[in-house]
């Protein structure tokens, strides 16, 4: 496949100007392809040639202006449109194109629990081109009008409203000028509900299946809903600028949610089956924020080339999180952005993978180099970014240029340019060099605290290693008595905001303060700044006693934060981390921070941080903290902590007797009963365990013939530690390519683990050849998956890094796979660093 380079980009946008793409899709052609017709109207600019890009399994016929055109003239997915006079020309295509099974294009699932077959579109970057022919690039907008023929029964969804017009025909009302990556379909027999709100159909859909589960929550979601758009026009001067606001979630998705205008499409894990925590609640809250903000940024103002990527994601980003907090009763987003997401900038942005938030165009010269910077430097530490800049140039300023953008760009394109030049329209502040310290570098400051004592006054001293310019507020907080029992109780003192300049030579000198020194000194206390921080010696003594008895949580995530950071930088042993968690977690009462803390002592000190032969006491170390926890909840008045506790009981099980017992009675003693998530876990440890079987698991999988079943069982089996279940998890991964995106993920989650370091070592090296023809194969969406499950991230030691630099070398990696094991090596060289510190 031809990849679209941004010279080529940017030559076709100045010899072309498309006006309209009338689509006629048909899916009652079989169950392996549709069929696709298109009449694309443009005009040339000048007299010259182009091309068209589609990837159809037939190309039919084709036309320019009445004129048939040769299909063999087809070269992988483009075709040439030659010798174009200027003016307007109409190009007629028609194909049959293949559906999808790893969620690129237009993808297609059966549902195994009622045989109902669904499709929906997903057309990001390249894979409109599975669907229909187009000129493939964001600054092309078009008028898009589609007919969509479909099996009776089903309902068609689009970036339009949607009307069936007999026949089994149904026509989507044209749509506002969008990019080709924007365009939309969803069809099939959708459980939908529908309301109206500021004059417009709302609706929520999923599949038949999941109708009882969606109902449950409907309100809630269409709340949320609701209160984001009205938030959203209080904030914007430009209304919501498409005819309805459809949120659909399907299966198999591979992203959180993708922000088709009018048709905003999710991952039907967001429908919940089994209980969830609030905090999973409030995420699903964010999502549906974020991808409401970018209906105004992103789809009514496009980038107009890849590179600014970072417009439509780090704005969603901030926006979602702080619009959910200040429209719903989820008040405290930004503890769980602290906690869950930061940490996924940071770690991104110390890779050798690591970009600016605002690359430079160079770097940045085709799709497929694009496709990379989709990582969490684009979300959270452009998110942290725009924080940072609201926190120092006004809320009041930010949003005026926002909507001087708005006006300036709708239903057109945009670039940083024009976007900082927009804001700096607002401000006398200079927006500029604020930019180039904070978009086009790369990196993670750390700010040190120096802190001194006189006879009646303290002093605090920053020591800033980076380069960026950071607006802090400073916390300090003293002991105070308390005669529970329990970690030492903080009070907050006070806070006050300071400067640090971009480096260290501009710095004024300490700021001093009235009294003695604080029992401890938070930099960056309420998380308005991207850095590492660190705390002064006094400062971890106290945090060591009370860090649960700091009174806000967003403090306490900055501290716990600051605590991962030292342990991945080699400056804390992880088992003095895994203490502070048993110590002070069974006093923690935020959700998202409880969660965090412990996904990161689980899945990154307990699985990769410490040695094999530590691994034991570090599960044990787990095991009773997460007993206290499940203690402490046993009067029923903390259901979401509860559940925390016996997640994560299970997953750090080293003996199945308990969670076997679990299993057996259908319930935790005292609850929670079992639901299908719950149990599911419970036998994917036992797999591990070895003290499950092939028969128990397909019994359970005939009490749960679910999508989620089926992806439970492939885990559970590629788990079982028997070279029969190895080799044939293998053969499925990497051999006979049957799997859908979901069952491959699940079966490459399933496949290593840390207690079967002896069974799985012959796989190490078959990883690298395997996976590279792999995602030759299969493709992107699939290599990304392989590289970031199927990778063999247990195996930590030399012979395994020396593996993994070489296969680096291998020109015939693909991009994606290529991105995601360098990622992947750097992260298993920390992880040796780690281990070799201690």
């Amino acid at each position: 496949m031809s990849v679209l380079m941004r010279d080529e980009a940017q030559a076709r946008a100045q010899f072309l100007d498309v006006q309209r793409y009338t689509i006629d899709l048909d899916l009652t052609v079989g169950e392996e392809s549709f069929d696709s017709r298109t009449v694309i109207r443009f005009t040339a600019l000048a007299d010259g040639d182009t091309f068209v890009e589609l990837k159809p399994a037939t190309l039919r016929a084709i036309s320019l202006d009445g004129h048939p055109l040769d299909p063999a003239d087809l070269t992988e997915n483009r075709f040439p449109l030659t010798g174009l006079t200027a003016g307007p020309h109409e190009l007629h295509v028609d194909a049959a194109m293949r559906y999808s099974r790893t969620g690129e294009g237009m993808h297609r699932f059966t549902d195994p629990t009622d045989n109902e077959t669904y499709v929906y579109t997903q057309l990001f970057m390249e894979d409109v081109q599975r669907v229909f022919a187009a000129f493939d690039q964001p600054d092309l907008k078009s008028v898009f009008d589609l007919t969509v023929t479909a099996p009776e029964g089903w309902t068609v969804l689009g970036n339009g409203i949607g009307r069936h017009t007999g026949d089994r025909r149904w026509t989507l009302a044209p749509t506002p000028p969008i990019s080709t990556y924007l365009v939309a379909v969803a069809a099939g027999p959708w459980h939908s509900v529908t309301t109206e709100h500021a004059g417009l159909p709302f609706g929520i859909h999923c599949r038949r299946s999941l109708a009882p589960h969606l109902d449950a929550d409907a309100d809630e979601i269409l709340d949320i809903t609701r209160a984001c758009f009205d938030r959203f026009h209080e904030k914007f001067d430009e209304p919501y600028p498409f005819d309805s606001y459809d949120q659909a979630f399907v299966p198999e998705f591979n992203a959180g949610a993708m922000e088709n205008p009018g048709l905003v499409t999710f991952r039907d894990e967001f429908i919940y089956r089994s209980a969830v925590t609030d905090t999973e609640r409030q995420t699903r809250g964010m999502v549906i924020a974020h991808e409401m903000a970018h209906m105004w940024f992103g789809d009514l103002v496009t980038l107009a080339w890849w590179d600014d990527i970072w417009l439509n994601e780090s704005f969603a980003e901030y926006m979602g999180y702080q619009t959910l907090a200040e429209a719903t009763r989820f008040t405290d987003t930004w503890v769980d952005f602290g906690v869950a997401r930061k940490g996924w900038g940071y770690d991104a942005d110390q890779r050798p993978s690591t970009h600016p938030v605002a690359p430079d165009p160079a770097a940045v010269p085709d799709t497929a180099s694009a496709m990379l910077n989709f990582d969490g430097i684009s979300y959270a530490k452009g998110a942290s970014a725009l924080r940072q800049l609201v926190a120092w140039l006004g809320e009041k300023d930010f949003l005026a240029g926002i909507n001087t953008h708005f006006a300036r760009h709708k239903f057109g394109n945009a670039t940083l340019a024009d976007f900082i030049d927009n804001l700096a329209s607002a401000t006398d502040r200079d927006v500029h060099a604020w930019a180039d310290q904070w978009l086009r570098t790369t990196g993670v400051d750390t700010l040190t605290p120096h802190v001194t004592e006189a006879d009646t006054t303290w002093s605090l001293t920053v020591d800033h290693h980076g380069t960026r310019p950071h607006r802090i507020t400073v916390g300090t907080y003293d002991h105070t008595i308390d005669t529970q029992s329990g970690p030492d109780r903080l009070v907050l003192r006070d806070r006050f905001d300071i400067s640090v300049p971009h480096d260290d030579s501009a710095q004024d000198g300490p700021t001093t303060r009235p009294g003695r020194r604080p029992a401890l000194v938070v930099l960056n206390d309420n998380d308005l700044t991207y850095t590492k921080i660190r705390l002064d010696p006094e400062s971890w003594n106290t945090v060591l006693d009370g860090l649960s008895g700091i009174p806000d949580a967003l403090t306490r995530a900055v501290v716990w934060n600051a605590a991962r950071d030292m342990v991945r930088d080699g400056e804390l042993a992880p088992a003095t981390y895994l203490e502070a968690a048993r110590t002070h977690l069974p006093h923690e009462t935020d959700l998202a921070l409880l969660q965090g803390v412990l996904a990161f002592a689980d899945t990154q000190i307990a699985a990769r941080y410490v040695t094999p032969e530590d691994r034991p006491a570090a599960l044990a170390t787990l095991t009773a903290l997460n007993r206290d926890l499940i203690r402490r909840t046993e009067d029923g008045t903390h259901p979401g902590l509860r559940l925390i506790a016996v997640r994560h009981l299970i997953d750090a099980a080293t003996q199945p007797d308990t969670i076997h017992g679990w299993l057996t009675d259908g319930t935790v003693p005292g609850g929670p009963e079992l639901d299908p998530e719950l149990r599911w876990r419970i036998f994917t440890r036992l797999a591990v365990l070895g003290a499950t079987d092939e028969t128990a698991i397909a019994t359970e999988l005939a009490a749960d013939p679910s999508a989620t079943g089926q992806e439970g069982a492939a885990r559970c089996r590629a788990a079982l530690p028997t070279p029969e279940a190895k080799a044939a998890a293998w053969q499925a991964m990497f051999t006979d390519d049957s799997l859908s995106n979901y069952l491959f993920t699940a079966t490459a989650q399933g496949f290593w683990q840390p207690e079967q370091t002896d069974l799985l070592t012959p796989y190490v090296p078959r990883y690298y050849p395997d996976a590279t023809a792999l995602a030759v194969r299969r493709g992107p969406a699939i290599a990304e998956a392989a590289g970031r499950y199927a990778f063999p991230a247990y195996a930590i030691d030399a012979d395994s890094l020396h593996r993994g630099e070489q296969a680096l070398t291998d020109q015939g990696l693909i991009p994606a796979l290529r991105r995601k094991l360098t990622d992947q090596i750097d992260d298993l060289r920390r992880a040796l660093t780690v281990r070799n510190a201690h």
